[in-house]
Parts: structure tokens; sequence; C-alpha cells
């Protein structure tokens, strides 16, 4: 099957991919907050509980009325009594009366008739049992009230949330230790070559070790979905068809990395093609590295067949598996993470072509400088090297050193 004559930009391929794809069917578990880092809520959390649960402090001081406080200052400080120091981890049983204070400790709770805090450094003993407060403070300052960091009912998280360490802290803040989360997706990942040989092996002259089977695989997990390894498959018709048939049978998608030479890429896809409806759908995509990229669908899943050369596998596999993983995992928001950086050379471009450029990021006062690293096909040290790849524009015909560029993080 030869190439589409008109190559799409991979924006608009991820698009006819996606649009040929039926509505997902999430599947969720219960899973131990000590184990839900990085999976993706099922469902919104809502808080039960209010945060904080009392009144407290947020500072080292003294818990005092506002009012008897004004007008203090260093000259003509406020003199206040001090009747008690609040306890830490219990429940206070006093109140505060004209004119009186309370020391208090970060995270203690006020007294009744309490209404601010005055940090330990703007007071001053003046004599026992008596204090000199030398400023004066609000309604309301340096305390946290009741709810203030969330309420009951709110929601605390929603769906679609990949969970974080924050949002780990803070499901146990709310008493809450196990959370519903979504089930990974699984991803078949096949590798293919008669010259493709197993790391461990010594390659004879001629062959290379597989890459992409472990390289995929770790990207796949960084995004949330569960590798399936099937292995290296001979450049034969029959048994890429049956292994692609048997992945498709046990897994959510499937990606195949194949040969680099135009018939093996024709193999592959003509194999893709028999195994379901509406089969490929994009064959070939304006993007360098990576233009002999397979999109397709074979019965309502994704099946993507990446360039063998490694460095190409991994960077298409950026720009669509990880799309695609996030989708069944049903995450509502964008995981690229970029960073703002300086070009240091200039980079010249294909105009009509986006170019995804491997680069290092330096340190550069309180910037960043973006360092190209410019490489030869099949190098997979060229991105073990970089931070992230610089995008250039289909219109652009390069960039120009001391250019602001975004490098999108790897």
């Amino acid at each position: 099957m030869p190439e589409f004559l008109e190559l799409l930009s991979p924006g608009k391929a991820l698009d006819v991919l996606l649009a040929h794809l039926p509505p997902v069917n999430f599947r969720s578990e219960t899973v131990d907050l000590t184990e839900a880092w990085g999976r993706v809520t099922a469902q919104p959390v809502i808080a039960e509980v209010p945060l904080p649960a009392f009144p407290r402090s947020t500072v080292d001081g003294y818990a005092v009325r506002a009012r008897d406080t004004f007008g203090a200052s260093d000259t003509l400080p406020a003199y206040l009594s001090v009747v008690a120091e609040v306890p830490m981890g219990k429940k206070v049983d006093f109140s505060l009366g004209p004119a009186q204070a309370a020391l208090i400790h970060t995270g203690g709770m006020l007294p009744e008739q309490a209404d601010a805090v005055v940090m330990l450094e703007h007071t001053q003993l003046a004599r026992a049992g008596e204090i000199e407060v030398q400023k004066a403070v609000a309604v309301g300052e340096n305390i946290l009230q009741v709810g203030e960091d969330i309420q009951v009912g709110q929601e605390a998280l929603p769906a679609g949330k990949r969970l974080r360490a924050a949002d780990i802290g803070s499901l146990a803040a709310l008493g809450i230790v196990s959370v519903e989360v979504i089930v990974p997706p699984r991803v078949g990942i096949l590798s293919s070559g008669d010259e493709v040989v197993p790391p461990a092996t010594v390659p004879e002259p001629g062959q290379v070790r597989d890459i992409n089977s472990y390289s995929l695989a770790t990207l796949v997990r960084e995004s949330g979905g569960q590798p399936v390894l099937y292995g290296i498959l001979p450049d034969r018709a029959e048994v890429l068809k049956t292994s692609i048939q048997h992945a498709l049978n046990e897994n959510d998608m499937v990606i195949i990395t194949a040969g680099s030479s135009a018939s093996t890429r024709d193999l592959t896809s003509e194999a893709i093609n028999e195994l379901g409806k509406p089969g490929v759908l994009v064959h070939g995509v304006n993007v360098r590295p990576g233009k002999p990229t397979i999109l397709a669908v074979c019965d309502g899943k994704a099946v993507i067949g990446l360039p063998g050369n490694p460095v190409s596998a991994l960077v298409i596999a950026h720009l669509f598996v990880k799309p695609l993983i996030e989708r069944l995992l049903g995450l509502q928001e964008n995981s690229r993470f970029a960073v703002l950086a300086r070009l240091t050379v200039n980079l010249a471009s294909q105009a009509g072509r986006e170019d995804w450029v491997p680069a290092r990021l330096l340190p550069s006062g309180d910037g960043y400088l973006a360092e190209p690293i410019f490489y030869k096909s099949n190098l997979i040290f060229t991105l073990a090297k970089a931070h992230g790849l610089i995008h250039i524009p289909a219109p652009a015909t390069g960039l120009a050193a001391g250019e602001l560029v975004q490098v999108h993080i790897i």
C-alpha cells in the first residue's frame, strides 16, 4: 500500500484518528491512598468535613481580641493580660475577656472570643502575666477560619484528574484513605524486524538490539497505561497479522514498530487493514522525525504503526500514543509541559513540515537556554541527552538564535 500523497500535520492526523474512535467505556477500581499517586480519578471527590475543622493560628504568638490592639505601636503599646496557653492537640475550654491574651502556637485552636493572633515578634513581656503588643492586628489576621481551605459539600478533586503529591495529601486531610480511579488502559507493544534481537543477545553483524519495546513501554507507563510486550516479530505477513490480532483482543490499543524500509511499512499497513474497519486512516505524517507513521482504527481500537527508528518512534509516541492513553484515562487536563528558553543557535527547517528537535536546557540567569542536539538518524542517546523537544511549526523556515522557543519536556 503506497503512502498517501497528501501528508497531514500531526494535529490534523490526530484529529482524524480521534474522530474514528468510539466513546470510551471507562472501567474503575478503588485503590488505597498509598497506591494512588499518578492514577486518574474516576469520580469527583466531595468533602464531607470542613478544613480547617476549627479556627486555628497560622503563627506562633498570642490569641487576642483584635479590638484590644487597635492603635498599638512601638511607642504606644497595648497591655494585655496573659490568662492561659493554648494546649496543642486538645480542645480549648476557655474564652478571652477584655484586654486578655493567650499564648498560642502554629496550628493551635483559637479560644472563644479570640478573632486574631499577634505574632510573637510583635510582643514583649512587660511583667509576669502581662505582654506589650507593639503592632495592631485586624480581625482575622494570622488565623484560618473553619472551612477556609474547603467547605462541606465542596468538590475537593474533579473526575479526570491525575493525582499528585498535593492531591494525595488533600485526600488524607479529609480522612479519605481510598479513592476510585480509572483502570490503566492496556497497551500492546509489538516490535518487528528480521534484524531486531532481544537486548540480552549479542548482535551479529547486521543485527540491532530491540530498543523500542523498552522505551515505548516506559512511555506508556509514564502516561498512565499498562504496557504489554509481545516480543519481536519477523517481517512475515501472516505472523504480523496473527500477532496484531492477538494483541488487539487483549488490549485497549496496540503499538507496532515496523522496519525502516518502505516494503516493511507496507506489510504492516496491509496486515492492519485486514484486522477491522475502517483500518488505516493515515499513512505518513508531515513531520520530522517520524514521517512513516501509520494511524489506524480496527473495530473501535486504535492501532499505531511507528517507525523502527528508535528516535522517531519515541517522538511520534509523544505526539500520538500519549494523547490516546490520556483519552482512555479520561484525563481532563493538558499534561504536556513546556519551558520557555532562548535558542542558542540558528535552526533551519523545511517550510511546510513540522520539525521536533531534541534539546538540552541550560540554566541562564533567571531563565534557560535551549541548546539543540544535532543528530543522525537512529541514535537513541540523542534523546537520552535531551530534556525536551523544540517545536518548529510547519510554516516556519527555521528559528533564529536568541529567539524564545518552547521546549516540550520529555
